[in-house]
């Protein structure tokens, strides 16, 4: 069988796969499915203390200790915590609480906090392997076995707008705020 006669028996073939292939592709994007159009609303995430920034984000950084978070960062306008739970075996919750604290204008005593937290939900997938066993001339076998390596995949990503959480955390932060003392500037090392 000579070129020409071969690829006009596989030309067409390989065009109907290619077809069928480009028939599965969206034509458009994907809606957003659980999307909620913003308000705009600060209500939720800003509090307003009487207090210097610094002792304001002092008392965040110790509402967010007490609760069980870890600081990932804390600098005197802002504090950022994480906090970890396992509600299934194969299920992971990580939410991450970030507080700015700003000084508002014109009063250095006075201070907006702003507060926000972000939930990320991971899964553990087991990765599939496959084992085969090939003999030449006779052919091969493939055989699935079940893999022992586990990954977390990131399956959301979202913003906290539960209210009464943030009004939870807000007044504890004022409770802190009451007993707390601004952090003392750490003195640089003598070279």
């Amino acid at each position: 069988m000579d070129f020409f006669v071969l690829s006009r028996r596989l030309l067409p073939l390989a065009a109907s796969l290619l077809l069928a292939g480009c028939a599965g592709l969206a034509s458009s994007p994907v809606p957003l499915g659980d999307y909620q159009l913003e308000a705009f609303n600060a209500d939720t995430f800003v509090r307003h203390y009487v207090a210097p920034p610094a002792r304001t984000c002092e008392a965040a950084r110790r509402a967010l200790l007490s609760q069980g978070y870890i600081v990932t960062d804390a600098t005197a306008d802002k504090v950022i915590a994480r906090k970890y739970f396992q509600p299934r075996a194969e299920h992971h919750v990580q939410l991450e609480f970030r507080v700015v604290c700003a000084r508002e204008s014109g009063d250095a005593d006075a201070t907006v906090a702003f507060a926000s937290g972000l939930k990320e939900q991971y899964v553990v997938r087991k990765v599939k392997e496959s084992a085969s066993l090939g003999v030449g001339g006779i052919g091969s076998l493939s055989l699935p076995v079940e893999g022992s390596l586990d990954s977390m995949v990131k399956v959301s990503s979202e913003t906290v707008d539960d209210a009464t959480l943030y009004q939870r955390f807000f007044e504890l932060l004022g409770q802190y705020l009451d007993r707390s003392v601004a952090p003392e500037a750490v003195p640089a090392a003598a070279s």
